[in-house]
């Protein structure tokens, strides 16, 4: 089973209105969920999806955190147009998103560059990744990941 590096785990990251660790969350389960940019289109419903399941995810004791490069500022604009009860991680320097390899080559408009590949976690309490997946579609997503949380119960 693969494991966050533990020196990621433990570490401290800025989130729109406090700072965070993972290791210091106090749910049996971590759903960690991330995306290329606040204020776009699939972002922002799949925020919306997690938002609108969270007391369900809640009650599977599971956390719910997004991640993304966005400013503590972006992230604070963002989860105030949607009313967001859950933390947004800001990783400007991709710390996070390196860890867990989501930082892909895209093409956009004929354009390469590199950019974070929509990926969602379920981590333990530990660190370890117990499922994922990669190059999420946004439709059904949260619900998906909701499911799988009973699989693991």
């Amino acid at each position: 089973m693969a494991q966050v590096d533990q020196t990621i785990w433990n570490q401290t990251f800025a989130t729109q209105n406090s700072e965070l660790a993972l290791s210091a969350l106090d749910s049996d389960f971590i759903v960690l969920y991330f995306y290329p940019k606040d204020n776009t289109p699939g972002c922002s419903n799949e925020a919306q999806d997690f938002n609108q399941l969270l007391s369900q995810f809640t009650a599977k004791g599971a956390s719910v955190v997004g991640a993304s490069r966005d400013s503590v500022a972006s992230h604070q604009r963002f989860v105030e147009k949607f009313d967001l009860q859950f933390p947004l991680i800001s990783d400007p320097d991709e710390t996070l998103c390196r860890a867990l390899d989501v930082i892909k080559e895209k093409n956009m408009f004929g354009k390469k560059g590199f950019g974070i590949e929509r990926s969602t976690f379920i981590l333990d309490r530990k660190g370890n990744i117990l499922k994922e997946w990669r190059k999420v579609k946004v439709a059904g997503h949260a619900a998906e990941v909701l499911e799988a949380l009973s699989t693991l119960k």
